[in-house]
């Protein structure tokens, strides 16, 4: 008996599909009484909210949240200075505050540091409220909790564990439960696990027999006892526990009675639960993991010149200590007339250090992070705000989730896509069939309507009236009749009367391609509206019709079919059956069809459309042939060891000599603009793998429906079971890859991380991986990670052309296990990178991760972006360098754990090519013009350091260098971050390829940056000795005073202003009335305060310095003929150098930027045409491609409990 009990519960686990294999080994699996000691459980009793309160439990509120109040300023402070320019500028302003060593205000640098800080946790707090506001609206969800004998309401964050709830249909579980009973038979109910999974096709879970009869409150509130249960984990697969009565009987429970926070009950009125985890304890938010730091590719960039920076500032600073320490060891007057003892000049040297790095400390503009930040949150807004992404139908709008990587979006290579509910909706259509050799259509196209050939073929198709009347009056309608009732019979199709409609029939299906046949068949006249557990009842032609259903052979993946023995109301036998075509054509009688040819060519048809398929067909089986049959099908029901085979071998034994009906075709239902996107973003340079849970068929299925796979490609199907077979077919596939290229390229297969130097490798390494940057744990670990032989630094060439036959890649889960391993990853990875598509089926939540994680590391210099809608999705959306969920009907976890959120995939083409595109270049603009904004005023000191006898002197007054960035330069890279448009979003539209600008990162650069530091370098030089050579130092002023240092300085300082303001004005590429505004005003604000400031300052003893200034300068003609005539010599070298570059060596985007300009027609020649005549020989030679078929269910197991529903029986209200 409990060998017995054992297989039952197995059996039980297998048809339920909670049981997954591939992830589980824990005793569950093995069925039987679950012992757990005490170290390995927790006790719960039943309706006793004391005994329960008293023990450690968690609470059910939970918490996204960044911060906490506790811990929001360690957290802030660290990450803010774990940022080189912050900590540099925190060095710089502490020295500052030693005595008589700043030449400068000791507060010039913290003042302004410190507004930066606030600026940067106003916005983190700002961000962090929403995620505030998002939790709490999780937690005042409200459920009904049992209190005494009647249910009341209380609000999630108030759950315990211990309560016993009601959910409703449609109500998501507030907490990880325990099935006591439902309002479906035997406690069964369906669930839909889109927020855990990601599929919308529906589960069955059921309660243990001792409690289903517990359908009242006043019933389930006399319910005693105690619950043992596991200890809080993340597997969402298993489950041990046992449940103690109060007359001490034990019953063991398993995943078959767990119910899942974030699964959704569907189709089941009600189902009573008892909370066993809560909160942070239950498996959906034990298998959410933190929110990893990002940081962006152009953030590494920025860190990396960073550095490079303070190597020149260092330089430079050392250069002037070098230049005062030779003064005072050679000069007289050092010695005679300031008597400065020489004894001192090696100390007073390293002082001088001090004394320049402050002096020259804005070479590192303070203000480029958060002016960075402020851009970032700004353009997260407009993304936010933008209407063509706002899915009007669930009221959904884009949303930016981390403002911080919003310039990564412009550089994405690669795109890991869940399937389900990411690019289809999961939902069946029944679209097309083939009977009697007949093509029907829902809807026909012109071009494909029915005709008669001259040899008396009909070609092309009818629609569904057509099919109606040929029901009645065609010689096939006898078939038209078998084929209907097949659909209406052969099934595990549950139908549920609404109450309030009874006319209003609903299907319950696990596989919602049975629901939609189903359905279907209904436009045929044949209405399924009941089901017995012997029998199924069916209207047509105003008669009900009952057949008895004797047997059903489950569907399985091996036998990729299912059928059912069915006794007719006229007491005849038939067998029904429906399957893939490969195994159904094989079965066939040899005589008697008539219909394989015609039937075969519409299978073609559909599969190019990319249709799910379904042949159908029949045989009369005698009774004697039953009953010998049926003897042999209950023997091999009833064996304990390997029953399944012997289930399998019973059908195949009866499943013979068929005659064919005909075919369906179901279309999974893709979302809007699905096919277009992917080949808008193919065209873009973006490859695109999907990984998907489903099976293989049905992924690849879906591939050609989504035009990720196309009729030209070869598929590479990878299923192999050992580690060697694995990478000897891997190996095999790449060498003969390889061969092909050969000929059209040079070899970039593989390229490695090739380094002349330890600064060239050490910027290699950070900006590759990121780990120095991201990691910071220790010293040791940062030297080690430098330490790392260079053998171990082997990249993959993301931007290696392959101009070849195109290939695309399907692995499945087993074989993709073998595959990630050490020894073969690489082969696996470079292959799969050869390749125009990759298609990843029955993968788990850690190998998504996995993957991304393998081309993260290993793919030199590449962007990732994960997208997908269920929670299995989070660990590779984290993994990911951008991350996006899909939200809206289904549920929010990727949402919620995404870097930014859409409601449907098409909307990812604009977010990538326009708002990440431009969100690249601005960033791009805004970082080159900040440093040379900062270097090229800076500088100007360094050239002053030669004339001043490198004392240190400043030449500006030390708050007008602090308002240098706050003030008159902050509105110039402000307009270039948010407004300028390099090109417009409709010519980024209709020239994706202008994405890979931003993906071989063309605009932001270490050549880049050299240049315009080269640039600030010149134009500094250049403004510093044209002022020098017209204001000398014996320049007269009307007032017959001679010209000073703050005179002088002021006017550089002037027309330094002026000339990065021009600046900015040659680099943007539009102009908006913000930009005119940061042009113009950031000119008159300098104009009218300068003045006003100077007057009014003094008063208070600040900036003395600038006392009776503005009256002689602004008198001055000199001055006024400098501000127009210095700042323009600068800029005439990059007007030619601009000209040149668009004249003789014009960039992609030069180009277009000239066809938006003067509105220059397109005349593209249409490659496509070309395409489909090179292509056409193999795309017929393909059209002989096995194709997916119609069947997405848990494999096996369910017949025996859907033959429990008796949908005759009223159900309890609960």
């Amino acid at each position: 008996m409990e060998r017995e009990g054992e297989s039952l519960l197995t059996n039980l686990q297998k048809r339920l599909g909670i049981v997954d294999t591939r992830y589980d080994h824990g005793p569950q699996q093995r069925g039987g009484r679950v012992r757990l000691q005490d170290s390995e459980q927790r006790t719960i009793v039943i309706n006793d909210t004391v005994k329960n309160s008293v023990r450690d439990f968690s609470g059910n509120s939970i918490s996204t949240t960044k911060y906490t109040i506790a811990t929001f300023l360690f957290k802030f402070l660290y990450e803010q200075f774990s940022r080189y320019a912050n900590l540099f500028f925190l060095f710089i302003g502490s020295i500052q505050q030693v005595p008589n060593l700043s030449p400068v205000n000791r507060f010039g640098t913290i003042l302004p540091l410190s507004i930066v800080i606030l600026a940067s946790a106003v916005k983190e707090l700002a961000e962090d409220s929403k995620r505030a506001r998002a939790d709490a609206n999780v937690n005042a969800s409200k459920v009904k909790t049992l209190n005494g004998s009647q249910f009341i309401d209380k609000k999630w964050k108030d759950v315990v564990v211990g309560d016993i709830v009601r959910v409703e249909n449609g109500q998501f579980f507030p907490a990880d439960l325990i099935l006591l009973s439902s309002s479906e038979p035997d406690a069964l109910c369906y669930i839909e696990t889109s927020n855990l999974d990601g599929e919308t096709n529906l589960k069955i879970r059921q309660g243990i027999p001792e409690t289903s009869h517990l359908l009242d409150p006043e019933a389930v509130s006399l319910l005693s006892g105690t619950i043992k249960s596991e200890h809080p984990n993340n597997s969402l697969y298993t489950y041990e526990g046992t449940i103690t009565f109060l007359g001490g009987k034990t019953v063991p429970l398993d995943p078959a009675q767990l119910l899942l926070r974030g699964a959704m009950l569907r189709n089941t009125k009600w189902i009573y639960g008892i909370v066993v985890f809560t909160g942070h304890e239950t498996k959906l938010m034990r298998n959410a993991t933190a929110a990893p730091i990002k940081s962006t590719k152009v953030e590494r960039s920025v860190n990396k010149q960073i550095i490079f920076l303070f190597l020149v500032l260092m330089t430079l600073s050392t250069l002037c200590a070098v230049g005062s320490l030779l003064r005072t060891l050679t000069s007289n007057f050092e010695l005679d007339i300031l008597k400065v003892e020489r004894s001192y000049a090696v100390v007073q040297f390293f002082l001088d250090i001090l004394t320049f790095m402050i002096l020259f400390n804005n070479l590192i503009p303070l203000s480029l992070i958060v002016t960075m930040e402020l851009v970032k949150y700004y353009i997260a807004s407009l993304i936010n705000s933008d209407l063509d992404m706002y899915y009007e139908p669930a009221d959904t709008p884009a949303t930016c989730r981390t403002s911080s990587l919003v310039e990564e979006l412009g550089q994405v290579d690669f795109i890991f896509s869940d399937k389900t509910g990411t690019l289809t909706c999961n939902v069946m259509e029944f679209k097309m069939c083939s009977i009697g050799g007949i093509g029907y259509a829902e809807t026909v196209p012109d071009d494909k309507k029915a005709t008669v050939d001259e040899r008396g073929r009909v070609e092309g198709y009818f629609d569904f009236k057509t099919l109606l009347k040929n029901a009645e009056t065609h010689e096939t309608a006898n078939v038209i009749a078998e084929f209907s009732t097949l659909l209406a019979v052969c099934h595990t199709v549950i139908p549920e009367r609404d109450e309030n409609d009874p006319s209003k029939i609903v299907y319950q299906a696990s596989s919602p391609d049975e629901a939609a046949l189903v359905s279907g068949v209904q436009l045929l006249g044949y209405n399924f509206h009941t089901r017995r557990p012997k029998s199924v009842s069916v209207d047509h032609n105003s008669y009900t019709h009952e057949y008895e259903v004797l047997n059903i052979n489950e569907f399985n993946s091996t036998r990729k079919r299912m059928s059912a023995l069915i006794r007719m109301p006229d007491g005849s036998i038939k067998l029904y059956i429906k399957g893939a075509d490969t195994v159904i054509m094989e079965r066939l009688a040899k005589q008697g069809n008539l219909y394989v040819d015609a039937t075969s060519i519409h299978l073609e048809e559909y599969a190019n459309e990319g249709l799910r398929t379904l042949c159908l067909a029949y045989r009369d089986v005698s009774e004697s042939e039953y009953t010998e049959w049926s003897r042999i099908y209950d023997r091999a029901a009833t064996t304990i060891n390997n029953r399944q085979d012997a289930l399998d071998e019973a059908a195949e034994m009866i499943e013979r000599d068929l005659i064919l009906l005909g075919a369906t075709a179901i279309e999974d239902k893709l979302q809007d603009g699905v096919p277009d996107t992917i080949h808008t973003l193919a065209t873009a340079g973006i490859k695109l793998w999907v990984l998907t849970g489903d099976r293989q068929e049905t992924a690849i299925n879906i591939g050609f429906s989504c035009k990720l796979l196309t009729e030209e490609m070869t598929i590479i199907v990878c299923n192999e079971s050992n580690l060697l077979d694995t990478k000897l077919f891997l190996q095999e596939k790449l060498d003969y890859l390889k061969k092909a290229l050969a000929a059209s390229e040079t070899d970039l297969s593989q390229s490695r991380a090739q380094s002349g130097n330890f600064i060239h490798r050490f910027f290699h390494r950070v900006e590759k991986t990121g780990e120095w940057l991201s990691d910071r744990r220790s010293l040791s670990n940062v030297m080690n990670f430098l330490k790392k032989s260079e053998d171990d630094a082997f990249f993959i060439d993301k931007d290696r052309v392959v101009d070849t036959e195109p290939f695309a890649l399907v692995i499945d889960g087993r074989t993709l296990e073998f595959a990630l391993t050490n020894e073969v990853k690489l082969i696996f990875l470079e292959l799969a990178c050869l390749c125009k598509a990759v298609v990843c089926c029955r993968v788990s939540p850690l190998q998504k991760a996995l993957v991304v994680g393998l081309v993260k590391q290993n793919v030199e210099g590449a962007i990732t972006l994960a997208i997908g809608d269920g929670a299995n999705d989070v660990g590779m959306i984290q993994a990911a360098h951008v991350g996006v969920g899909i939200s809206g009907m289904e549920g929010l976890q990727a949402a919620r754990s995404a870097d930014v959120a859409i409601a449907q995939f098409r909307y990812l083409q604009k977010l990538l090519l326009v708002h990440g595109g431009w969100a690249y270049t601005r960033m791009s603009k805004l970082i080159l013009y900040c440093f040379y904004k900062n270097i090229t005023l800076y500088l100007i000191q360094f050239w002053f350091a030669f004339d001043n006898g490198f004392s240190g002197q400043t030449l500006f007054e030390s708050w007008m260098q602090s308002c240098y960035n706050v003030m008159f330069t902050l509105l110039q890279p402000v307009a270039l971050g948010i407004f300028d448009q390099y090109v417009s979003a409709r010519m980024l539209d209709r020239y994706p390829q202008l994405y890979k600008l931003g993906q071989r990162s063309e605009f932001y650069n270490n050549k880049t940056f050299l240049f315009w530091t080269f640039n600030s370098f010149l134009h500094s030089f250049m403004i510093y000795w044209l002022m020098k050579v017209t204001c000398t130092e014996s320049q007269m002023l009307a007032n017959g005073q001679v010209v000073n240092i703050w005179f002088v300085g002021m006017n550089l300082y002037t027309v330094d202003i002026i000339l990065v303001t021009m600046k900015a004005a040659t680099t943007a590429s539009t102009w908006t009335w913000f930009t005119t505004l940061s042009v113009l005003g950031s000119l008159v604000a300098w104009i009218t305060l300068f003045p006003l400031y100077a007057l009014l300052a003094p008063m208070i003893n600040l900036s003395p310095e600038l006392y009776g200034i503005p009256g002689p300068l602004y008198s001055s003609a000199t001055f006024w003929a400098t501000l127009f005539i210095v700042p323009v010599l600068p800029l005439v070298r990059d007007f030619v150098w601009k000209f040149y570059k668009r004249t003789y060596w014009p960039r992609s985007y030069h180009i277009i930027q000239e066809i938006q300009a003067y509105n220059i027609p397109d005349y593209r020649p249409r490659m496509e045409w070309f395409k489909k005549a090179v292509y056409k020989v193999r795309q017929i030679q393909r059209l002989k491609r096995s194709r997916g078929f119609a069947f997405s269910q848990t494999e096996t197991g369910q017949a025996n409990l859907i033959r429990n529903y008796d949908t005759t029986i009223r159900k309890p209200r609960g």
